[in-house]
């Protein structure tokens, strides 16, 4: 039986274009946070003060996400930490 020619073995392809989904769908799954601005923070902190995910601290001027138990001073950074935190979570959930 004659050897393959090592020129026709497509596996090694088939393994980068594997990586490369891969690659896809963990970009996919990420959560952008760079469109975070200054009003997309804020109108998303008061949806999670109404829902009761955030309890304001007026006397220490901080924001507490309660799920998590993290305090913060921005509301923007506040925005960013629950967006990913939220992702996680719901990465979790699929993962399940």
């Amino acid at each position: 039986m004659p050897c393959p020619d090592p020129h026709d073995d497509t596996s090694r392809d088939y393994e980068q274009f594997e990586k490369e989904l891969l690659s896809q769908d963990r970009d996919a799954a990420r959560v952008d946070t760079a469109d975070v601005d200054d009003t997309t923070a804020q109108r998303l902190v008061s949806e999670l003060i109404d829902t009761d995910i955030v309890t304001p601290v007026p006397e220490d001027q901080v924001l507490v996400h309660e799920p998590s138990g993290t305090t913060f001073e921005s509301t923007t950074q506040l925005a960013v930490f629950h967006r990913g935190w939220m992702a996680g979570r719901d990465a979790d959930a699929e993962a399940e």
